[in-house]
């Protein structure tokens, strides 16, 4: 664990903690951090908030965005004939969201990396729990090469 940066350390704490399946000190030791350092970490990036966040699938997230602009722009089509269009605070809204939207679409994160790799180690240790022990410790390695890399 020598090898990662702090700012790499925590990114894949992070990961560990909102996936909700390990405990603080099983984070630490696997990070290679004390829990004292952990815990501060969940304390001030507000881990168990976004830990609740991440609930809300990446699919329902854009699907409230899609939402949020067709009631924006059915509003618009309310307006008498001649001002149909946004105003500035509307025009606004509509770029945040739009620029949210490409964002989530397009992005593949360490989160997405993470959330895949989880699954699978499921199904293996369904299908065959002691390769699942083996998968395990190539996949923490992947995750570290992954999180060097960005």
């Amino acid at each position: 664990m020598a090898d990662l940066s702090i700012k790499q350390k925590k990114e894949w704490a992070q990961q560990l903690y909102c996936d909700g399946s390990n405990t603080q000190k099983a984070i630490a030791d696997k990070i290679g951090v004390s829990e004292k350092t952990l815990s501060k970490w969940v304390n001030e990036e507000k881990w168990e908030k976004l830990r609740k966040s991440l609930l809300i699938s990446k699919q329902e997230q854009l699907a409230n965005m899609y939402d949020q602009l067709s009631e924006i722009n059915e509003a618009i089509r309310k307006k008498p004939q001649g001002e149909r269009y946004a105003n500035s605070k509307e025009a606004d809204i509509m770029a945040k969201i739009t620029a949210s939207i490409e964002q989530l679409e397009e992005e593949t994160n360490i989160t997405d990396v993470f959330e895949v790799g989880k699954r699978f180690i499921t199904f293996l240790q369904n299908h065959d729990f002691e390769k699942s022990k083996e998968v395990v410790d190539l996949y923490d390695a992947f995750i570290k090469h992954c999180l060097k890399a960005s």
